[in-house]
């Protein structure tokens, strides 16, 4: 019941919102739809009478949609019933998106998938992104996916259907440009490399990365890539990537932009909206004039601090279109970035908003393994959702009861909080990073010493309270009451997290007690680190079962696998497993 009348917890909070502490019987809506009821898109006004009727004026089918979506989520807080009074409502940008990547590592099931449409439909998400390097059956290219358990063309067309269904476009994504290694280690693609040689880059040396784009090859390779991906699809949008060509030197900036009017011009591309990522016109503004007609720029970065404000004022002084791209700040992390994941994501809504963007694309990587367990990556899906629906109604949304009411269904109002933990421990440390958590860098880079050099500062003390966090925060997992069909999973993957932070931080102190590195580290102490690593790893493979395919899992677990090495040598196993 809502018996003070004030807003109820909802995701997102509508943006004008007029309810009385009466409640009545939930009953099944009026529904009007009528382009030309006062209503921006997708938006909709509905009315709850004392006489239990609720009307509902909408905009358009999505709006009424929207409208059922509201009714929901008040039905669901007020015990079955439905509080009188009136909510009206509409987006701040048409596009409210998201991004996961189901290339490095996880191909998410068909049931997975669906099961997260239909979470993102009810916090009114309209579009989803499958980042794809490698893993679409291509017909031809075998020897590129055959072990990745990709999705297939029917499987594509099938998730359109279910995403149209839910008001989500389904928008194809094929990386064109860099991150093109899944295919470039191979003999046959080889030569279409910028650099076939590999080069050194953050310290590791990586196998070739970037097609050539002046090599006529390349644009045969991915005409043929999105003509068998593109018919797949009912959207006329596609998201061709071309970020990171990390290869390509400044004295070649020119064959950037004619490789994307090369790419414009493909007639598999004719008719359609291209979205690009923003960073290498973000770091060579003058290219901007040579982008052609019809490219959306994603503007993208992944920290609080990042620039959106600056960047969108750019891109639209430049009249290009342009929608932002923050993160869920999961990726590297195990357990998220709880403050900083609110604070880029509330910028860039901020920045599309104030400059006349179209959209926010939230993202959710996979880096190195992708490590970290969907429900760490939700708040930053729900968060994103709510500020990208309308940022004044949402900026000071009470993010923790709206994951237990709308996420995770708990009425003990337990896990929303104890996520929004498990995603600020990495906060102990005085030193922070971008794009990672500090306090689980030994993971992917065990040769550094941890406390020295780029830790310099961190000590035994912070690994002590990461670890106090992880168990308050799991104790209050234990204590929720989830009624989410797959409660058990969410607190399996939580506690395999945990585990894991566990082992990383004793790692951490036995380096603290010597000198830092893990030769320093007395065999005794090193076993024992490598036995806890055991359970975590069986553990893993099981959980990664219950959402994903086979596929991926064996270059996940080697990040795990190559720590334990670590720890039986004593000798730190670097570089890509």
């Amino acid at each position: 019941m809502n018996p003070s009348g004030r807003v109820p917890v909802l995701l997102p909070t509508p943006r004008r919102v007029e309810l009385t502490a009466v409640t009545v019987p939930a009953t099944d809506p009026d529904v009007v739809i009528d382009r030309a009821c006062g209503l921006p898109p997708e938006g909709y006004r509905l009315v709850v009478g004392h006489d239990t009727r609720v009307r509902v004026d909408a905009a358009d089918e999505a709006g009424a949609f929207y409208a059922r979506v509201t009714l929901a989520q008040l039905t669901a807080v007020h015990g079955g019933e439905l509080p009188v009074g009136e909510v009206q409502d509409w987006p701040d940008l048409p596009v409210r998106g998201v991004l996961l990547d189901i290339s490095r590592d996880k191909v998410p099931t068909t049931a997975t998938l669906r099961e997260l449409v239909v979470r993102l439909a009810s916090w009114k998400v309209n579009q989803l992104q499958l980042y794809v390097e490698h893993t679409f059956a291509y017909a031809g290219h075998e020897e590129v996916w055959r072990a990745a358990s990709p999705l297939t063309p029917d499987e594509v067309r099938d998730l359109d259907a279910f995403c149209a269904a839910h008001h989500i476009e389904l928008v194809a994504n094929q990386n064109c440009l860099g991150h093109f290694e899944r295919w470039l280690r191979h003999e046959r693609y080889r030569p279409l490399a910028l650099r076939p040689e590999g080069m050194h880059l953050f310290g590791r040396h990586r196998g070739p990365m970037t097609l050539d784009p002046a090599d006529p090859g390349s644009l045969a390779l991915v005409r043929d890539l999105l003509g068998q991906l593109l018919g797949c699809f009912t959207s006329r949008r596609v998201h061709v990537g071309l970020d990171e060509p990390w290869e390509l030197p400044a004295e070649r900036l020119g064959d950037y932009t004619r490789w994307v009017r090369d790419l414009t011009r493909a007639p598999e591309l004719a008719g359609r909206d291209v979205l690009v990522w923003g960073d290498v016109v973000a770091a060579h503004p003058e290219l901007l004039a040579d982008l052609p007609d019809g490219v959306t720029v994603c503007e993208w970065g992944y920290e609080a601090d990042h620039p959106f404000d600056e960047r969108a004022a750019a891109l639209a002084g430049a009249g290009r279109p342009f929608w932002v791209s923050p993160g869920t700040s999961s990726w590297l992390s195990l357990l998220g970035r709880s403050a900083n994941m609110r604070a880029n994501t509330l910028a860039a809504a901020d920045a599309a908003r104030a400059h006349g963007g179209s959209g926010l694309l939230t993202t959710d990587w996979g880096d190195l393994g992708h490590l970290q367990y969907l429900p760490v990556s939700e708040p930053g899906l729900a968060w994103a959702a709510a500020v990208a629906w309308c940022a004044e109604a949402n900026r000071d949304l009470d993010l923790a009861a709206a994951l237990d009411a709308h996420v995770f269904h708990d009425p003990a109002g337990e896990l929303g909080g104890a996520l929004l933990a498990l995603g600020d421990a990495h906060r102990a440390s005085p030193v922070q990073f971008p794009n990672v958590a500090v306090t689980v860098l030994h993971l992917y880079y065990p040769d550094l010493p941890v406390g020295q050099g780029l830790t310099e500062g961190v000590d035994a003390e912070v690994f002590e309270e990461v670890d106090a966090v992880v168990d308050r925060a799991l104790a209050a997992v234990g204590r929720a009451r989830s009624a989410r069909t797959d409660a058990a999973l969410v607190a399996a993957e939580l506690a395999n997290a945990g585990a894991l932070v566990r082992v990383l931080n004793r790692d951490a102190r036995a380096r603290l007690a010597g000198d830092g590195t893990i030769a320093s580290v007395p065999v005794g102490v090193r076993a024992d680190v490598a036995a806890d690593l055991d359970p975590v790893l069986v553990d893993h493979a099981a959980l990664w079962h219950a959402r994903n395919r086979e596929g991926g899992l064996a270059d996940s677990l080697s990040w795990l696998v190559r720590l334990q090495r670590t720890y039986e040598t004593g000798e730190p196993h670097v570089g890509s497993p």
